[in-house]
């Protein structure tokens, strides 16, 4: 498909990139640009601005619709970006134990001693510049150029929450798990990131944030913030006999907060999730069931008005006495009270949408129901035995047997060349749009990981961490791509070739490892 007609020549130090058919990136010169222009776009959003996601050298901005890029365009081409930001100044203190995995590494890298190190470190304060990556997870700048050190060369599969860590000019704490490759040198109690804070994230752009080196940290113990409670077991609508390989509930997820470093989440494929609540009659974004590969098993706590859309699974009820009936996919059905769904392993798809009559209650965190496997928000995965609670019903009636999602042969997924295809060489988007790519089994919400013919790039060094969007075909060094799904970081530091069209993603939910696609402009 075209991309939008946005990039034009270079005006004032400012490039335009296409972000896919819903956003764009805008190059600046520096960060006080960038705050700039993040500011301005706040204070005063475009016509259907979802995301304002500021980084070292750009600003990544997505709007709901594609008719909306044009005045985006516009809109930041006319904007001046040597305008100050306010900022909110607020100093912040972390008590630090330096006794990083990588402190000797970095006394090596630079120069110093371990001692001279921490000094540098705690010495000079930093600033807040922007987040990402995850909640609560902010890039310091400033300090101690001295202390100014090159990332991992193998990043680390599981970084500690809590480690302080350096990379080039930026320092930052990891505010949950993750993987990483910064170079750690000490670890911290703070809680970066609490749900149930006015203000979740305790560095906010624009705070100035000090270290202070303690011998002793002291641990607060306490319930992760940002994971809504468990449901309780043993009441409710729905029983979860057997979760299956995966299963979370998932709604239409958090648009509008890549700024704190939360990304989308929700349903993967939203064509049949809004499909599954209008059969049973609920508002058109109420949570459902998102289940992986079939398997999953329901019992009814009352009598229960279910659909079960998406994958192409077989729905056998087993009722209390023995016996068995069948459902149908696509059509609204009554689960009684006592009788068992169950779902087979899917004859094509991959992700099955489960819908209650009133929809599945629960608390919300940060406006969702959804489980995002990247962050950690919203509730955990279901568990066998987990009671799932049942809102009252809406007005709406029941909806009548629809159309099944067809299966087929290799999916064809359109994509907007951009915003890094130039960092390839000239045939790498014609390899990407003249393969048959394999999808792997180390696929998840995150993304697809696919494998064919490696995209070489032909440009040296990293990228500077930049705003990625759902659909991105991420390149890592491997020439692999990765197409980022609804729990993708919301920065990255890999060149991005290509997004996918919206209107193409529900699709790409619905592959299995192995499953082949193409892609084509």
């Amino acid at each position: 498909m075209p991309s939008p007609d946005t990039a034009g020549p270079r005006q004032a130090g400012r490039t335009l990139r296409p972000v896919g058919d819903c956003g764009l990136l805008i190059e600046l010169p520096g960060l006080p640009e960038v705050l700039s222009v993040q500011a301005q776009l706040q204070e005063h959003p475009v016509e259907g601005q979802v995301d304002v996601v500021a980084a070292a050298c750009t600003v990544l901005v997505t709007v709901r619709e594609t008719r909306q890029v044009g005045a985006l365009a516009d809109r930041l081409r006319a904007m001046d970006p040597s305008l100050p930001a306010e900022q909110d100044d607020t100093l912040v203190t972390i008590d630090v134990q330096y006794v990083g995995a990588d402190l000797t590494e970095v006394a090596r890298l630079t120069g110093l001693s371990e001692d001279a190190v921490i000094t540098a470190h705690t010495t000079t304060p930093w600033v807040a510049a922007f987040g990402g990556f995850a909640p609560g997870f902010a890039y310091l700048t400033g300090g101690d150029p001295r202390r100014e050190v090159p990332r991992r060369d193998s990043p680390r599969t599981a970084v500690p929450a809590g480690s302080v860590a350096l990379a080039g000019t930026f320092s930052a704490v990891y505010p949950r798990e993750s993987p990483g490759g910064w170079q750690l040198i000490g670890r911290t109690a703070a809680v970066l990131w609490d749900a149930r804070r006015a203000q979740p994230a305790l560095i906010r752009p624009g705070n100035r944030v000090r270290f202070a080196a303690v011998r002793e940290l002291v641990e607060v113990a306490a319930v992760p913030a940002a994971v809504a409670p468990a449901p309780p077991h043993g009441q409710g609508g729905l029983i979860v006999v057997d979760p299956g390989l995966y299963s979370t509930l998932q709604d239409l997820g958090r648009p509008g907060r890549m700024a704190l470093g939360v990304a989308g989440a929700g349903a993967l494929d939203r064509a049949a999730f809004r499909q599954a609540n209008r059969l049973v009659g609920n508002a058109a974004g109420s949570a459902v069931i998102e289940s992986l590969n079939g398997g999953l098993a329901l019992r009814a706590v009352e009598d229960q008005v279910l659909a079960v859309t998406g994958a192409h699974v077989d729905l056998a009820i087993a009722l209390p006495d023995g016996g068995e009936r069948e459902a149908s996919l696509c059509t609204p059905f009554l689960l009684r009270d006592g009788e068992v769904l169950r779902q087979s392993p899917p004859v094509s798809g991959l992700r099955a949408y489960t819908a209650v009559r009133g929809g599945f209650a629960g608390e919300e965190v940060l406006g969702s129901r959804s489980t995002d496997s990247m962050s950690g928000l919203g509730p955990p995965a279901l568990a066998r035995g987990m009671s799932l609670p049942v809102g009252p019903p809406g007005r709406s009636a029941v909806g009548s047997a629809e159309v099944l999602w067809p299966p087929g042969g290799p999916e064809v997924l359109r994509v907007v060349p951009g915003p890094r295809d130039d960092w390839f060489d000239d045939d790498a988007l014609a390899r990407l749009c003249g393969t048959d790519w394999t999808v792997t089994a180390q696929s998840n919400r995150i993304g697809l990981r696919l494998d064919g013919p490696s995209l070489r790039r032909t440009r040296e060094g990293e990228l500077p961490s930049e705003g990625t969007v759902r659909g991105a075909l991420q390149v890592p060094p491997s020439g692999l791509p990765i197409l980022f799904l609804a729990d993708h970081p919301v920065t990255g530091g890999y060149p991005v070739i290509a997004v996918v069209a919206s209107a193409d993603l529900d699709r790409a939910a619905q592959l299995p490892p192995g499953a082949v696609v193409r892609f084509r402009t």
